[in-house]
């Protein structure tokens, strides 16, 4: 790659810039594993709960929402460009909400990819619905997914089979995930709207790597793929175009020294 990274030691990776112009700059067929967190297109002025609070849940410019059809399109750009650098083995995970998720399902087939699953992230302690016209939103979807080579030939996917079942008290784990949202000790650096948690990335990170593989996250936000991959002895790639998320991560993963 010829673009300098804005931080780089010990395997763990930023880039600052459009994901898009980097994505083409790293080496085909290279990376492992793929967690991605892309925009949901729901900042259009609606209300949330935070600590008893009403909310605006706008969040930037790269969050307004878009014509379903506008939606497709980028969605379909980042995944091209994401399998073109993704192993033939490797798979991509995608976390959305009802407000992008269905797009990116339909998106992920049309770029040439099998889903395997889709996980359902069960929040343990929601903020409450204000409105009171629907019922509370406490679950985000998670599509697990991995190239289709050939009309009949999928991707030969890694998953950690026996530890899952371990961490499950010796039983099958399913595809609905009961995991906190983020703690305040996870924003002491600063905090990213769509901030994930360590737990739920964790859990990700040790189904489908093993040690020693490559991570990328093109949408790096506060970095918690990161830190949970260097946490694992995972490498790490990560590409942000806002420097304070990337200054916001390179803090959290100081902290590991």
């Amino acid at each position: 790659m010829s673009n300098k990274p804005y931080f780089q030691e010990k395997g763990f990776t930023l880039y600052l810039g459009d994901s898009f112009r980097i994505l083409r700059k790293i080496p085909e067929k290279s990376v492992d594993v793929i967690f991605a967190d892309p925009p949901y297109f729901l900042s259009g002025g609606g209300v949330s709960c935070h600590s008893g609070h009403q909310v605006s849940v706008d969040k930037a410019d790269w969050d307004k929402p878009l014509t379903p059809e506008e939606k497709l399109r980028y969605n379909r750009k980042w995944l091209s460009l994401c399998k073109r650098v993704l192993k033939d083995n490797g798979t991509i995970w995608i976390s959305g909400t009802l407000h992008n998720i269905y797009s990116i399902g339909v998106a992920l087939e049309l770029e040439g990819f099998s889903i395997i699953n889709n996980i359902t992230w069960q929040k343990s302690n929601p903020a409450p619905n204000l409105a009171c016209r629907c019922f509370t939103h406490s679950t985000e979807t998670v599509l697990w997914a991995r190239k289709q080579l050939t009309p009949k030939k999928k991707g030969v996917h890694y998953f950690n089979y026996s530890l899952m079942k371990e961490i499950n008290n010796g039983k099958q784990m399913k595809d609905v995930w009961q995991l906190p949202m983020v703690s305040k000790s996870e924003k002491k650096h600063g905090k990213h709207p769509t901030q994930k948690p360590l737990s739920l990335l964790t859990r990700i990170i040790e189904a489908s790597t093993q040690p020693g593989d490559l991570i990328l996250d093109p949408f790096n936000g506060s970095g918690t793929t990161g830190i949970a991959a260097a946490q694992l002895g995972r490498e790490y790639i990560g590409i942000d175009n806002v420097e304070e998320y990337l200054s916001t991560t390179i803090k959290r993963y100081n902290d590991l020294r």
